[in-house]
Order: structure tokens, then sequence, then C-alpha cells
């Protein structure tokens, strides 16, 4: 119990004595968590004209306020006479590295996956995007993840090496999207009429003349119960939403155009076909007489 005692009256003298240094350590790790946050949002104002690309100027920023409060972190401890502990560590952690590097190797491929995706130049902050079976607004990229919001707001995160490894659609690349409207008319229609006039809804409506693109128009095949037809043309538009909202208008127009000239687009019709006669009277004699 006494030699406790010493022990703890030992740490005591030893905390007291340090007391000015452990203030001193406190006061510049606050000093350095706060600095930090001023470089980010520093260099993040700063680079905005310089760097186009938001998700690099969000690299830049976040790398350098890391080494500013590891650097306040590394001058505590050598305040409180850790440096020696942390030549120690610094030195076990190179041995260990590799163990370390196996175990979060897919975190680390994640990282430079991040590193690699802030650096393209087409993908970035604010794009419109299909990749993965998800489609949305790149809201994020950070080290660890890709972040997008769909069109129905749900948030969507995806790890950056399957961003790399696999294929995407940037729809913010263009700002021109083509549309392709499949339709049929019935087989009585005068074909030339309706070519003629679903050229003329679509220009009317989405104006080809300003893109500096032709509405095209082409008869594919005879139906079944139709004679079909793909319509396409262009529209200005950088997302999948505005693409969406377009075609339905077209339609809307196309239809709307088609009734004020009795053009029918018929639904599908199925003949039926009896090979054996149905003697109607018969039959219901015989029910009578077994009824009787």
């Amino acid at each position: 119990m006494d030699k406790i005692i010493e022990k703890l009256e030992t740490w005591r003298d030893i905390f007291l004595k340090n007391i000015p240094n452990i203030a001193i350590a406190i006061v510049v790790v606050l000093i350095a968590y706060f600095a930090s946050r001023a470089i980010n949002s520093f260099i993040s104002k700063n680079l905005r004209n310089r760097i186009k690309q938001e998700s690099v100027r969000n690299l830049v920023s976040r790398v350098a306020s890391a080494v500013i409060f590891l650097l306040g972190l590394y001058i505590a401890m050598t305040v409180l006479k850790f440096d020696g502990t942390l030549k120690t560590i610094v030195s076990a952690a190179g041995v260990s590295g590799i163990v370390v590097g196996l175990a979060l190797q897919g975190t680390l491929s994640n990282t430079i996956s991040g590193v690699v995706l802030s650096f393209r130049h087409n993908l970035n902050i604010g794009n419109w995007v299909e990749t993965n079976g998800y489609a949305g607004e790149v809201i994020d990229i950070n080290l660890n993840y890709f972040v997008i919001r769909e069109a129905d707001n749900n948030t969507v995160v995806i790890p950056n090496k399957t961003i790399l490894e696999n294929p995407f659609k940037n729809y913010s690349l263009t700002t021109q999207m083509r549309i392709a409207i499949e339709c049929g008319v019935e087989y009585g229609a005068d074909l030339e009429m309706v070519e003629k006039l679903t050229k003329q809804t679509i220009q009317d409506n989405f104006n080809q003349k300003e893109i500096g693109k032709n509405v095209e128009f082409y008869y594919t095949e005879f139906g079944d119960s139709s004679i079909n037809f793909l319509c396409r043309f262009w529209v200005d538009s950088q997302n999948a939403l505005q693409k969406l909202k377009a075609k339905s208008n077209a339609i809307i127009q196309i239809k709307k155009a088609f009734d004020k000239e009795n053009i029918n687009i018929p639904f599908p019709i199925r003949t039926l076909e009896f090979t054996n006669k149905l003697n109607v009277k018969n039959d219901i004699a015989k029910q009578h007489m077994s009824s009787n």
C-alpha cells in the first residue's frame, strides 16, 4: 500500500511540475484545430477561380487542413516531451505498416480512387450521372465514398473503387440530348401527312433551328395492328429528369395533333377464329330434353 501511495505521489508531483507544459500543449492543439478549419475555408474560397472542379478544391483544402492539425499535434507532443515516444511509434509503424496496409486494403483502395476521381475533368460535383444502377446529382466526392442524390431525393453512397472500376454516364458533359419516340398509326392513315404533322408538331414545341438540329422521322415496320414509326429530336437538357419531362411533353403534343386530324393510334387487335360452327338450336333443344 505504501508503494502505491508513493507512486501516486510521484505522479502527482510530475503532473504539477508539467502543468505549464500541459496548458501550452492544450493551447497548441486548440490553435491547430481552429487554424485547420480556417485554412480549409480559406483555400476553398481562394481556389474557386483557379480550380473549377469543386472536388479538387475540397481535396486540397482537406489535405491542407489535416496537415496543419497534425503539425499542431506534433508540436504539442514535443512540448510534453513525448517526442521520444513519437519516434518509437513512427519506427514501429514502419514495421506494422505492411500488416495494416493488408488489413485496410479496401479502405486504401477507396482512398486512392477518391483522389483519382477528384482530379477527373469529366466528373464534378453538381453533375447528373448514372452508374452502378443509380442515377442522380453528385453532391460529394471524398476520400472514401461517392455520394449522389437521386430524383426521388434518396441519397446513395457508393464506394469510390466501384465508381472507378465501372462505366458511368455523365449527362452534364453536354448541354443537348436526343429524344426518341416510337409510335404507330392505323393502316388507313396518310403516311406522308403523319410524317409532316409529327415533324411540324415537334418543331413548334421544340425549336430545332435554335439548337441547330433537324427532326428525324422514319417508318420502322408493319406492325400487327399499326404502321410504326420512330421520331428523334434534340432538346436543351443536362440531366435525365429534364429529358424525361421533354419526352412526356412531346407525347402529349403528338397525341393532340393526331386527335385534331382524326389520325388513329390503334390499340393492339387480336382476331379469334372458330373453325367449328356452333349449332345453337340443337344445343338448346338437347338442353330442353335433358331437363324434362
